[in-house]
């Protein structure tokens, strides 16, 4: 049964200035005469990971992936002035220019997944197909669910540890609570917040809580970044419209697309895949039945790279 990829350097990084202020990293991995991909990674502002190279097949793919406006190894770190979805979108154009790509396969998970969207439906004819998992569609609903009430209820004791830094009084909006320390001026309470929000995710990221995810998501460069990004997009409903992703979804038509989603995806539930399948005539929607939100669980895993091994082949 397939796995994930044998691990692999890039052979050629770079840092990309799309603006005054933000500097981009990217790298290219597999071979340059391969199909083109395009990794997104999510948050947003969690930043790429080795891990996320060996889902392509390196003897098929030329695969770009690249971090994010604050993110990772962008700078500068942590940043949230002119950081919105369409000006990510506007750098996954720059960055497909700037590498003389005509057409890629756009490959992204959870906020990746909502980024994938955004730029497919603004720029179809530079998409060759879609892989996404976790479907993320960013409305009102499915924020204040996983910030707020409902999937507290199921982790009452992690919801605990993501309460404490918000003061009891504050706790009717968490979100403008933990906006309000994220962006203050006290050091120490904000590390602190970013590090219980960043926490929260990792530990209801897997079907079975896997403690090196959590660690993972706690390192304090991750967190910070993170949380302070996630929250400034959260507040600001991802700065889109409510529902726009599905109500736009005709605008896929023609584009190919396989959809993989965790049946105990407690972040970003699994009725978000089951509504964007049904808008998406081109989608293939599977449905794992044993994973939560993580792209690291073993099925998850395995069909995101069926999907790029048959898109791999389809479009060589």
């Amino acid at each position: 049964m397939k796995d994930l990829y044998p691990e692999i350097r890039p052979y050629r990084a770079e840092h990309l200035a799309v603006d005054e202020l933000h500097t981009l990293y990217l790298e290219e991995v597999g071979r340059a005469d391969g199909v083109p991909a395009l990794f997104l990674h999510g948050g947003p502002g969690a930043g790429c990971e080795p891990y996320h190279r060996r889902f392509f097949d390196p003897e098929v793919y030329r695969v770009v992936l690249f971090d994010q406006r604050g993110a990772g190894r962008s700078s500068p770190h942590a940043e949230l002035k002119r950081n919105t979805t369409w000006d990510l979108v506007a750098d996954i154009e720059k960055i497909r220019e700037h590498l003389g790509i005509e057409r890629w396969l756009v490959f992204g998970g959870s906020w990746g997944s909502t980024l994938a969207l955004a730029y497919a439906e603004m720029h179809p004819e530079r998409v060759s197909a879609l892989v996404l998992r976790g479907i993320f569609l960013c409305r009102p609903h499915e924020i204040q669910w996983f910030y707020q009430q409902g999937a507290s209820r199921l982790f009452p004791d992690f919801w605990e540890d993501f309460q404490r830094p918000i003061d009891p009084t504050h706790r009717d909006d968490m979100l403008k609570a933990y906006h309000a320390l994220l962006t203050g001026d006290d050091e120490l309470r904000r590390l602190a917040a970013a590090k219980a929000w960043s926490v929260w995710e990792g530990r209801t990221a897997t079907l079975s809580s896997d403690e090196r995810v959590a660690a993972h998501f706690a390192q304090p460069h991750v967190a910070l970044s993170m949380a302070r990004i996630e929250c400034h997009y959260f507040m600001n409903d991802a700065f889109l419209r409510p529902n726009q992703l599905l109500e736009e979804a005709s605008r896929l038509d023609g584009i190919p697309g396989v959809i993989v989603h965790g049946r105990y995806d407690v972040i970003c539930p699994v009725e978000n895949a089951w509504e964007l399948h049904d808008a998406w005539s081109g989608s293939e929607l599977s449905i794992i039945a044993d994973a939560g939100h993580s792209a690291t669980e073993g099925g998850t895993r395995r069909r995101l790279i069926e999907a790029t091994d048959y898109f791999g082949a389809e479009l060589a």
